[in-house]
């Protein structure tokens, strides 16, 4: 996180439990995270409309929400946060659907101590990091692959004067066609047949 302490949005509604969470996390890593609670579904989307955070820590029993569906509703709202989900039912089945919906770890109240909290909270934004820049380069291999697609198939080319014929059925020369359609660029010069014929005072070839 670049020296920046990881913002953790906490939605917890049982006091003890979050003041555990909390003591939890200032006794692993006083000042690697930064922790804000709030302890209904309501509020925690409202948290979420910019506020800078990092990480949700979410249980999915609110007073005003129970189960997937808190997860689902944390996801809509801010779908490139990382989602730990905190459950008190160690519920194998539940866990695999939670992690399948998007969640990056499941955590059993009664099973969380001080390093396995914050190992998960770093390893939650790592993963959700990495799957960002994943993202990122396949967006732009697409956007690669577009367009050489416009390069590929017959290109109708003069056999004299080397024009190429574009879509619209005008002639253009090739470099300013290419540059349309790619992102290559040309630098010119004189190749070494060329070269000798031009001092020759030989005629340019164009077939």
């Amino acid at each position: 996180m670049n020296g920046k302490p990881i913002r953790v949005l906490l939605v917890e509604d049982d006091h003890e439990d979050a003041r555990m969470f909390q003591a939890m996390l200032c006794h692993e890593a006083r000042d690697e995270f930064q922790l804000a609670r709030v302890g209904r579904l309501a509020d925690a989307l409202a948290n979420l409309l910019g506020q800078g955070y990092d990480l949700v820590l979410s249980d999915l029993g609110l007073p005003d929400s129970q189960g997937l569906p808190t997860f689902q509703s944390l996801r809509a709202q801010a779908p490139k946060l990382p989602i730990v989900v905190l459950s008190g039912l160690d519920d194998e089945a539940f866990a695999v659907k939670a992690v399948q919906e998007g969640a990056q770890d499941y955590l059993v109240k009664s099973q969380v101590n001080g390093p396995l909290l914050a190992r998960s909270l770093r390893y939650a934004v790592e993963r959700k990091r990495i799957a960002g820049e994943r993202d990122r380069l396949i967006e732009e291999l697409q956007e690669a692959l577009t367009k050489v697609k416009l390069l590929s198939g017959l290109l109708p080319i003069c056999a004299w004067c080397k024009k190429v014929r574009d879509d619209h059925n005008y002639w253009q020369e090739v470099e300013c066609y290419v540059a349309a359609h790619c992102e290559a660029r040309f630098t010119h010069g004189i190749c070494p047949t060329c070269m000798v014929r031009a001092k020759a005072g030989m005629p340019r070839l164009v077939g």
